[in-house]
């Protein structure tokens, strides 16, 4: 090791929910260790507030934490607020933005990712990341007529229905909003909550409120948690009554320069035209990995994530990924599939910090048992929505059946059923049938004759 050169045992890379957790966890695995996170921000991502709905489905808080908070609980864990800017795999080596250069033994990449934004370089067209990004949506809603929103994923959708007071637009390119979570009935039965609007009650928010005390780190922060909108008022002055037009099947063509009546144009491919005052880009995330990946022996997959194994670990010996920044490249279980989304970036972090643990004491470790069921819960339009398993029968070819009970205004629940088997549910508002869903699709036992939905049928005998 050069003089000057740090060294620790574990090094991670990344202050967002998977990189946290990670430097959280590998203290209690190798409570001797010594870890470094570097993170760009002076800020992380914590989770908080663990509440257990199921033995696989969590809802959680996620706060916005000093940095030094970590190493003031885990004294093993130092922070270096740096960029990383080269990865040298083969000798062990990390070099950042300020000409520090940090070893280690195991290495764990959790950059996260970056927005996709539909054109690169037009100041009217603005990504939805970090807290920097929210408070410039924030200042220009107050002052804005009209808006069009890219993108039919969550950040689109919690940001059409948290915004008020402006006209909006939202372009998707699939045939029903939220697609890539809900099926076409779901979608319509949350519309109906889309017109009504918010109203006047807001939840209240747990999470504790810091923020940076300079500049030096702008925009590099960790990517917000799943409550971002809660701080901040997004509700302009233009419009009394909520005014959204969704234009279904389309994506843009242009973003052209405005006139007089409107800053920017957006050009749809249906034909349609739509001044406004600016866009925003929630078209989703690329994995950010392009400054390590050079020069490095590192598989990249097609999605342009890390590829990473059943340990998560990549191509290179002793580097690690999680989170956003990686792509499984296992065979996953029947029921599993990955989707960037933070309760996967949560899990993986903690997983990570297992394996490399098992990895540096030459030990054997099982792939933990998150990974045999997709689960998620969300809120959409002020309704709680848990995803299980196969939701949207996915790799089932259109082989499946669906079973639906809708109580219109109060909950919507599909179950994906193939060949007497449940493979997948959706389920919105309060059902109280998680735990049910997830014991079906984990024991695949047989519901043939029987009507799990109705409320008159007691299924938990069937698990005795």
């Amino acid at each position: 090791m050069s003089a000057g050169e740090e060294h620790a045992t574990f090094v991670v890379i990344g202050g967002g929910i998977a990189g946290v957790s990670c430097a959280e966890m590998l203290p209690f695995h190798s409570s001797d260790e010594k870890v470094i996170l570097i993170t760009a921000s002076s800020l992380i991502k914590a989770v908080t507030n663990v509440v257990p709905y199921t033995k696989m489905l969590f809802d959680f808080d996620v706060e916005e934490k000093a940095a030094e908070t970590l190493s003031d609980k885990h004294p093993n864990v130092s922070i270096i607020h740096d960029t990383v800017i080269k990865l040298d795999a083969m000798n062990h080596r990390v070099f950042t933005e300020n000409g520090a250069c940090v070893s280690y033994k195991k290495l764990c990449i959790c950059t996260g990712g970056r927005p996709k934004l539909i054109t690169e370089g037009n100041k009217f067209v603005i990504g939805i990341r970090d807290v920097d990004s929210v408070k410039d949506l924030q200042r220009r809603i107050q002052k804005a007529r009209r808006v069009v929103v890219v993108g039919n994923g969550g950040i689109a959708t919690e940001v059409v229905y948290e915004i008020e007071g402006v006209e909006m637009v939202w372009a998707i390119k699939d045939k029903h909003i939220s697609a890539p979570y809900i099926d076409p009935g779901a979608a319509q039965f949350l519309l109906s909550r889309l017109d009504e609007g918010k109203g006047d009650a807001k939840a209240p928010c747990k999470r504790m409120k810091y923020t940076v005390s300079s500049e030096q780190h702008a925009g590099k922060g960790a990517a917000l948690g799943p409550d971002w909108h809660a701080n901040y008022d997004m509700e302009g002055s233009f419009v009394r009554q909520r005014a959204v037009t969704v234009e279904y099947n389309t994506e843009v063509t242009a973003v052209r320069e405005g006139d007089a009546e409107w800053p920017v144009y957006v050009e749809l491919n249906n034909g349609k035209v739509y001044g406004c005052d600016f866009v925003i880009s929630a078209t989703g995330v690329t994995p950010n990995v392009a400054a390590l990946v050079q020069g490095n022996s590192l598989e990249v997959s097609a999605d342009g994530g890390l590829a990473v194994d059943e340990r998560l670990e990549t191509s290179a010996p002793d580097v690690f990924a999680a989170g956003d920044a990686c792509t499984a490249a296992w065979e996953a279980a029947p029921h599993w599939f990955q989707m960037r989304l933070w309760r996967q970036a949560w899990q993986m972090g903690a997983y990570a910090a297992k394996t490399m643990s098992a990895s540096l004491a030459s030990e054997p470790v099982v792939q933990d048992f998150c990974f045999e069921l997709f689960s998620h819960v969300t809120r959409f339009f002020g309704l709680k929505v848990v995803l299980l398993g196969l939701y949207n029968g996915q790799r089932l070819q259109g082989q499946y059946e669906v079973l639906l009970r809708v109580t219109p205004r109060e909950e919507y629940v599909k179950l994906v059923v193939r060949e007497g088997r449940l493979q997948g549910a959706v389920l919105v508002g309060e059902t109280d049938l998680e735990e049910m869903c997830e014991n079906l699709i984990l024991n695949q036992i047989d519901i043939t004759g029987i009507d799990i939905l109705d409320p008159r049928v007691d299924i938990e005998d069937y698990f005795d």
